[in-house]
C-alpha cells in the first residue's frame, strides 16, 4: 500500500487516528487539561480522581505524602478524554498530595494546592466541616459572590466536604453549563474536597435517572453499590456514604418514584436501619416546607417528598435535611410528626419553638438513636440567585431572601450550622445537641 492509497473503510481510518494522537499525547505533545482535577467518592481508604483533556490519553495519577515525594502512580492504559482514576490502598484520616497527567507528561498537580484527605475511620467522631450550595448553577456574579464569602470566612481551609442540592447547573443541565457553573467557578475547592451532588429538576432536564445517562451521571462518580458506606442502592440518582460519625443520604426527588413502595424508599428504610453512626443527614432538592419561590402546599414533588419520606426520617432519628429549589434562605424549628399542608401544624408537632441558638433560647437537643427527637429542615437554594416575594411557612423560625451558603460544623455530639451570606455577613445560625441520656427540656411556642 502506498502513501496514496486510501485505507480500506473509515473505521480503520478514524482507529488508527486515535492511536496516533495517543501516541503524540503519552509523549507529552499537544495534550491539555480542560477540566479538572476534581475528587469523587472519597472513603477513608479510596478515592477517585478525575479530569478531562483535549485529546485522548492514558490516565496517570502520582500521589504521596508530599509535592515532592509522589512515590506512588495509579494508572489506566485506556485511551481517553474523560479520565477517572481510583487510588486504593490509602490510609485513613491522611493527607496525600497528587498530580495528574499521561506517562509522559504532568498535567496539574505536584505543589502543595493538589491534594486530598481520606475520611477518618468509619463512626469515629471527628471533627467535620461541611459547604452546602444549593442552586448554585447560574454561573454569574452571584454565585461568585457566593463563593468569595466563604473563601474568606474563617476556617474555610478546614473544608472536609462539599454538598450541592441540585440545580447545579442552569438551564438545562448539559455539559458545557457544568463547565461554566461548577467547574470554571470553585476549582480550587474541588481538586482539594470530595463533592456529593444531588439532582435538581434543571439537572434532570439533561439527564435521566432511569437509565442513568446524560452529563449529571457522565461527569459525577457516586456510590450505587455501597462503596463509600450504607446499603447499596442500585443507581447513581440517589445513594449514601459515611463519613467519621456520620451518615449521609442524597435523594433524588426529581426523577425517581417517590412512591412509599418504590424502590428509593423501600431502600431508604433499610439504609436507616443499617446505619449505627452518631449523626444522620438527609439532602435532596424539592423542600417539603418553603413558601420561598415556590409553596410547598401545592407543588407535586414537595407535597409527596413531605408525605411519603418524612415518617420514614421521623421513625428513625434523623438529624438534619436539607434542601434547595426555592431561592431562598427558611430554617425551621425542631419538628416532628407535621406530613401535611403548612395550614395543619398544631403546636405539638414543634418539638421546640425556640431559636435553637446557645446564645438565644438554647441549642436543640436531641437523645442519640431515639425516633421521633425531631428534625430541623433546612432550606438552603440562594447560591445562585434570590427571589422577590418571600414569605414565611409557619414551621419555619427563619426566612431570608438573601444570597448565601449553609456551612456545618459538626464535633462530637454538637452540630453548628452558619447560614453565611454573600456579604460575609451571618443571617442566621443554630445548634444541635445530641445527648445520650435524657434530653433537655422543650420550649413549645
Amino acid at each position: 500500500m502506498t502513501m496514496d492509497t486510501p485505507l480500506p473503510n473509515p473505521g480503520l481510518r478514524a482507529g488508527i487516528l486515535i492511536l496516533l494522537l495517543g501516541l503524540l499525547s503519552a509523549d507529552g505533545w499537544a495534550l491539555e487539561l480542560t477540566r479538572g482535577p476534581y475528587l469523587q467518592r472519597g472513603t477513608s481508604d479510596s478515592i477517585i480522581i478525575r479530569w478531562r483533556t483535549d485529546l485522548p490519553s492514558e490516565s496517570v495519577v502520582r500521589y504521596g505524602g508530599s509535592p515532592a515525594g509522589l512515590t506512588h502512580t495509579t494508572n489506566s492504559r485506556a485511551l481517553t478524554t474523560e479520565h477517572e482514576v481510583l487510588v486504593t490502598g490509602l490510609a485513613a484520616d491522611t493527607r496525600y498530595f497528587y498530580a495528574v497527567g499521561s506517562s509522559g507528561r504532568v498535567l496539574a498537580g505536584g505543589d502543595s494546592d493538589h491534594f486530598f484527605t481520606t475520611s477518618p475511620p468509619a463512626g469515629a467522631p471527628a471533627g467535620t466541616r461541611i459547604w452546602v450550595l444549593g442552586d448554585s448553577g447560574t454561573a454569574d456574579d452571584d454565585a461568585w459572590a457566593v463563593r468569595d464569602a466563604y473563601l474568606d470566612y474563617p476556617g474555610h481551609g478546614d473544608t472536609d466536604l462539599v454538598l450541592m442540592l441540585g440545580d447545579n447547573a442552569y438551564s438545562s443541565g448539559q455539559d458545557a453549563e457544568y463547565q461554566e457553573a461548577v467547574f470554571d467557578i470553585y476549582p480550587t475547592v474541588l481538586r482539594s474536597r470530595v463533592l456529593w451532588p444531588a439532582m435538581g429538576n434543571h439537572d434532570g432536564y439533561g439527564s435521566e435517572s432511569r437509565t442513568q445517562t446524560g452529563p449529571y451521571f457522565d461527569i459525577f462518580s457516586l456510590p450505587r453499590r455501597g462503596q463509600a458506606g450504607g446499603v447499596p442502592s442500585g443507581t447513581e440518582a440517589y445513594y449514601a456514604f459515611d463519613y467519621a460519625n456520620i451518615h449521609f443520604i442524597c435523594l433524588d426527588s426529581y426523577g425517581s418514584s417517590r412512591s412509599p413502595s418504590g424502590p428509593m424508599l423501600t431502600w431508604l428504610r433499610r439504609d436507616l436501619a443499617a446505619t449505627s453512626r452518631q449523626w444522620t443527614i438527609v439532602y435532596w432538592h424539592h423542600p417539603p416546607y418553603t413558601m420561598g419561590r415556590y409553596n410547598s402546599d401545592t407543588g407535586k414533588r414537595m407535597t409527596e417528598m413531605r408525605r411519603n419520606v418524612l415518617p420514614i426520617l421521623d421513625e428513625y432519628s434523623v438529624d438534619l435535611v436539607l434542601n434547595g429549589h426555592s431561592h431562598a434562605y427558611e430554617r425551621s424549628f425542631l419538628l416532628d410528626g407535621h406530613y401535611g399542608p403548612s395550614a395543619t401544624l398544631t403546636e405539638g408537632m414543634i418539638l421546640d419553638g425556640g431559636d435553637g441558638r446557645e446564645d438565644g433560647d438554647g441549642p436543640y437537643t436531641k437523645i442519640s438513636g431515639a425516633p421521633h427527637q425531631g428534625v430541623v429542615y433546612v432550606v438552603a437554594g440562594s447560591a445562585g440567585e434570590t427571589i422577590d416575594g418571600m414569605r414565611h411557612h409557619p414551621v419555619m423560625y427563619s426566612s431570608l431572601a438573601e444570597l448565601g451558603s449553609l456551612i456545618l460544623d459538626i464535633d462530637g455530639n454538637r452540630l453548628d450550622a452558619t447560614f453565611l451570606q454573600a456579604d460575609g455577613s451571618v443571617g442566621d445560625h443554630f445548634t444541635i445537641i445530641k445527648n445520650t441520656g435524657k434530653a433537655l427540656a422543650h420550649s413549645a411556642n
